[in-house]
């Protein structure tokens, strides 16, 4: 694979986590992985203290992000943010938050400017950004703010699971299970499928794309035997969608749906709640996995895993999944990486 043009911002991460130990595993497999060129947005002393932690030669270069691609062969680039941030893995600090953000900030205004080809982030700690006063649920409601603050007023942001055989989207995300059948709407899931099916065009470059939907209860509702919400809510959404000339299927029984005859039925699925979609993403491809946010007006990735603060600083964590993120990346931002 080709090298974007333009090289790839990343975020620091929380510093506690595994985010700056996986950025550091995998630029020293660079060539093997082929990875396409990237800078992390991080301090710079801080990078080289985990690297010698992890017994790793990662030289660091701080650049300029103009400086990233010259600078990638030989050293990793790191774009300073001019905020310290100390190396202590397995600890979650609300102290380091306003670094924690800065380098998001700084990652999405690169990609915005046109200087980075997409941004890559990297897991952050949810409570220890909490206790610091961020009041987003996560980085894909942050994204979605930041692209609204940039101008982006349709902005709708929502999260797809990328593996080699499977792509879905959970429609509720982040919210507790008993919430769901109270937040899932008709139009959630008609602008979820619209956006959906509008980024597998744009940017995976489906030129027809086919949705499969899953029903919410077992068995997609058994024709209100087992639930009511089927009939009412998703069925309605998949009507809706078809008028719109989307390739939908559904409600389908969400036990069916992911096994490989079915899977070569639709280039995605859209489940109703978040293990829906994550069990089926995790059992076939737990290691490889990317998260991606579609529905902004930039290319955004991630690893898709969470800080894994209990191996740290260990050398045990494996870079495979962010090695992913930043493939996909690149591939999502150049029509020149597909044929």
């Amino acid at each position: 694979m080709r090298a974007s043009i333009k090289p790839l911002a990343v975020t620091m991460g929380d510093p506690g986590g595994i985010g700056p130990d996986v950025a550091l595993l995998a630029w020293n497999e660079r060539v093997k992985r082929e990875l396409p060129p990237f800078y992390v947005l991080a301090d710079p002393a801080f990078l080289a203290s985990r690297a010698a932690l992890l017994g790793l030669d990662v030289p660091i270069a701080e650049v300029a992000p103009g400086e990233a691609l010259e600078a990638w062969s030989e050293h990793l680039p790191v774009v300073p943010l001019g905020m310290s941030v100390p190396d202590r893995p397995g600890i979650a600090d609300p102290g380091t938050a306003a670094a924690v953000i800065a380098s998001i900030d700084r990652a999405v205004a690169d990609t915005q400017a046109g200087i980075a080809a997409g941004v890559v982030t990297n897991p952050i700690q949810k409570k220890a950004l909490y206790d610091a006063g961020f009041t987003h649920p996560g980085h894909t409601e942050y994204l979605g703010e930041l692209a609204q603050r940039a101008g982006a007023a349709d902005a709708t942001p929502v999260m797809l699971l990328a593996g080699p055989e499977l792509l879905v989207v959970p429609v509720t995300v982040h919210i507790p299970l008993h919430n769901v059948p109270k937040m899932l709407t008709t139009s959630l899931i008609v602008n979820v499928g619209r956006v959906v099916h509008q980024d597998l065009v744009r940017r995976f470059r489906i030129k027809a794309p086919r949705i499969a939907i899953a029903g919410l209860n077992p068995h997609a509702g058994e024709g209100g035997a087992l639930g009511f919400e089927d009939d009412e809510i998703v069925a309605p959404a998949v009507a809706e969608l078809r008028s719109m000339g989307i390739d939908v299927q559904g409600p389908l029984p969400a036990d069916t749906m992911f096994h490989a005859e079915a899977r070569a039925g639709y280039d995605c699925a859209l489940a109703m709640y978040h293990d829906q979609a994550l069990i089926p993403a995790k059992t076939l491809a737990f290691h490889d996995a990317v998260n991606a946010t579609l529905g902004l007006p930039f290319v955004r990735t991630s690893p898709d895993h969470g800080t894994a603060l209990g191996i740290a600083g260990t050398g045990s964590a494996r870079p495979d999944s962010f090695a992913a993120a930043v493939r996909l990346a690149a591939v999502l931002a150049d029509p020149g990486l597909i044929e």
